[in-house]
């Protein structure tokens, strides 16, 4: 199964293909450019394995939570390139995705938000690209992070990076090891994209969407 994998929920802009059960894999620090460079690095990467899109037999993309204009683009690119060659879509939630980079069993994932957030879920491995959610993906201050029975979990995403006191303060009697400088890509969302698309749960291009879980985008003056 030949899968295309999107993702540009940080400033970081990555593309990855599924392809003889191997994961081939671009990433670049984006910035805000992910719209102007995006598509050169999916044609590339697909030039590199000798395919074309008309190819693929699916797509899928970092669906969130994270940047509401990086959602859109992955999205948005997703739709579009699926719509035309007629391709079953699969958004894959940013914080598994995160989760799956790490080697562990049970993981406590935390990205930065922005406003002084972070979103938050907590997962058990089942199988290699099969995650049971123990806590569901919430947006919460971290100080307010969602309790977390047993001593063995690991921490780690951009949340753990930027508020690592408060969360070692609020998981002490929890977390065995906290990972740093780990955060969505498209290698991971390939990866979870796999056993969805195995099972059949895609979804029409025109029924794809973000994962916002934020619905409010700014402080106002007032609230700064």
């Amino acid at each position: 199964m030949k899968i295309l994998a999107l993702e540009t929920s940080t400033e970081y802009c990555s593309v990855a293909l599924s392809f003889n059960e191997q994961i081939y894999d671009r990433e670049i620090h984006a910035r805000n450019r992910h719209s102007e460079i995006l598509l050169s690095m999916v044609q590339e990467l697909l030039t590199d394995n000798g395919l074309t899109l008309r190819q693929l037999d699916g797509i899928a993309f970092g669906a969130g939570p994270g940047s509401f204009t990086g959602l859109r683009i992955a999205c948005g690119v997703a739709q579009g390139l699926a719509y035309a060659l007629n391709l079953p879509v699969a958004g894959i939630n940013t914080l598994e995705a995160v989760a799956q980079s790490i080697n562990a069993q049970k993981i406590i994932v935390a990205l930065d938000a922005r406003m002084s957030e972070i979103y938050h879920a907590a997962y058990d491995k089942l199988t290699d690209q099969n995650w049971q959610i123990i806590n569901s993906p919430t947006l919460c201050l971290p100080q307010h992070a969602p309790p977390c029975d047993g001593e063995t979990w690991q921490g780690c995403g951009s949340g753990f990076d930027l508020y690592h006191e408060i969360l070692s303060t609020r998981y002490k009697n929890n977390l065995q090891k906290i990972y740093y400088g780990f955060r969505p890509r498209a290698k991971e969302i390939a990866q979870l994209a796999l056993l969805k698309f195995s099972n059949g749960q895609t979804t029409d291009a025109t029924q794809a969407s973000p994962i916002y879980i934020r619905n409010k985008v700014a402080l106002k003056e007032k609230e700064r």
